[in-house]
């Protein structure tokens, strides 16, 4: 099982970036799939997740209407669209899957929102 993310940067307050996650090793399209974040000094948060099929989806109250999580499974594949960057955005981001009982993480990607 390997999640690679990608995307990450610097962006000005306001800004947006895209993250991506391709998994591979597994049946991607068979389990859900969340986006966590670290802040320097902080412990790792739950930022979004989305169901296997993409249906149903849900978010931290911090992120809700600015981040948009999806998936392409053809793709093995999802993203995190984030809007309206804001500079308590900045942390590391992480791809996140339970797999067969056992955690697995990405390398995550660095998010640095700042003018």
């Amino acid at each position: 099982v390997q999640l690679v993310e990608s995307g990450g940067g610097l962006v000005q307050p306001g800004g947006s970036l895209r993250l991506s996650c391709a998994a591979s090793g597994f049946t991607f399209s068979n389990y859900d799939m969340s986006w966590y974040r670290q802040a320097p000094g902080k412990e790792r948060e739950l930022a979004a997740i989305i169901t296997s099929a993409g249906r149903s989806t849900n978010y931290a109250d911090s992120v809700k209407g600015r981040f948009t999580i999806s998936r392409d499974n053809a793709k093995n594949t999802v993203y995190l669209q984030m809007d309206s960057l804001k500079p308590e955005d900045t942390a590391v981001y992480y791809c996140y899957t339970r797999w067969r009982g056992y955690a697995r993480w990405g390398q995550g990607t660095q998010v640095t929102v700042s003018s």
